[in-house]
């Protein structure tokens, strides 16, 4: 067994070249858990924009990290690995009290395919959002529609936050847009079946197909008070463990 073991690893790296081991390099820093925890350091209603300004910039910021911001957002992003590695945090405040009113992280590996190993190309998406009156005080006909009308509410906002600060970033306003239409996709599936929204609170959330070639896609959301919380995973990233949320430690690099 070890003999065939290693003849097919040798076959593998003739045919692949270099590129085959490149698919186990540990991609360094900053590494996913990383990138979480700066996102769970910002406290909706509470951290000001110069408490996480200062800590964007400050000595743990990654190496190669660029900040950009706008009146309202700032935004941290950065990519390794010749570009197979994206990630952003992004936060975005009320513009009177200047304080955190929505947050954003998001992770996209896209490593090479080859031979017989699947696609490893995946992203991670977590938010969380203070929602405005007008969506919580609407009578809705029952639960589904009220949760169908708040990640309606959630995707329109990433779209505008993204392609606010994605001015400065192609990076950032092109990984927006895929997010919101993914987002968009699901939502017309759950116009055509509006009950598949009663599975966004379980454990590992809601199933879908995903468009692209990442293939497979899962939600969760959920609503405590006036802050929603949502975690979307596509592709390779599906496998990786519980659809959790607090600070996605249960994510490997």
């Amino acid at each position: 067994m070890k003999a065939l073991t290693v003849a097919v690893l040798v076959v593998c790296c003739l045919v692949a070249g270099c590129a085959f081991f490149g698919l186990f390099e540990h991609e360094g820093p900053p590494f996913n858990k990383q990138l979480y925890d700066m996102y769970k350091q910002t406290t909706l209603k509470q951290s000001t924009s110069a408490e996480v300004l200062a800590r964007f910039a400050g000595v743990e910021t990654p190496k190669d990290a660029f900040l950009s911001q706008s009146k309202s957002i700032v935004a941290l992003y950065g990519d390794k690995k010749t570009g197979k590695k994206q990630w952003f945090n992004i936060v975005t405040f009320d513009e009177n009290e200047l304080v955190a009113r929505r947050k954003y992280v998001f992770v996209y590996d896209d490593r090479p395919k080859q031979l017989f190993v699947r696609p490893w190309e995946g992203s991670d998406f977590g938010c969380q959002m203070v929602l405005p009156k007008d969506i919580l005080d609407e009578p809705y006909a029952n639960e589904n529609a009220r949760r169908i009308a708040i990640l309606k509410q959630v995707e329109a906002d990433i779209r505008k936050d993204t392609a606010e600060v994605g001015t400065d970033n192609k990076m950032i306003s092109t990984s927006g847009m895929m997010l919101a239409q993914t987002m968009s996709n699901l939502l017309l599936r759950l116009d055509a079946s509006p009950v598949l929204a009663s599975r966004f609170g379980e454990p590992n959330g809601l199933d879908f197909e995903h468009t692209t070639l990442l293939d497979k896609g899962r939600l969760r959301m959920v609503v405590d008070d006036d802050i929603v919380t949502v975690r979307m995973q596509l592709g390779s990233f599906t496998k990786r463990g519980k659809l959790g949320f607090e600070g996605f430690a249960a994510m490997e690099d």
